[in-house]
């Protein structure tokens, strides 16, 4: 079976963090998420350039949705991921640019 990842609205994580279903994984590189300011509200970074599935903190019951800019690298930590045998099979589809563009908050510096 082939590995897929879910496609969800900015909405619908954000809602889904909100009511602690969801932990975001922001696969953006540091520089992106402190220089340029803008981080996910409750999301924890883990770089897709030194991407290891194991530096995903527990998510404690949550379901792991993966997040970056736009949504391309979202996908690949979420394969990476799934090859290495966990079921983190969500992303963020549009990234922080769909984020923003639904009016979500953003905080400043990771």
């Amino acid at each position: 079976m082939a590995n897929q990842v879910q496609d969800l609205t900015p909405d619908e994580v954000s809602k889904g963090v909100a009511e602690g279903r969801y932990l975001l994984v922001d696969v953006r590189e540091p520089n992106e998420v402190e220089v340029e300011a803008e981080a996910y509200p409750y999301g924890v970074v883990v770089p897709l350039s030194t991407f290891d599935p194991k530096a995903i903190p527990d998510p404690q019951g949550k379901e792991v949705v993966f997040a970056c800019r736009s949504g391309k690298r979202s996908v690949t930590a979420s394969l990476a991921a799934q090859a290495a045998g966990l079921p983190y099979d969500k992303h963020l589809a549009g990234g922080m640019l769909g984020w923003k563009a639904a009016g979500l908050p953003s905080k400043v510096g990771g």
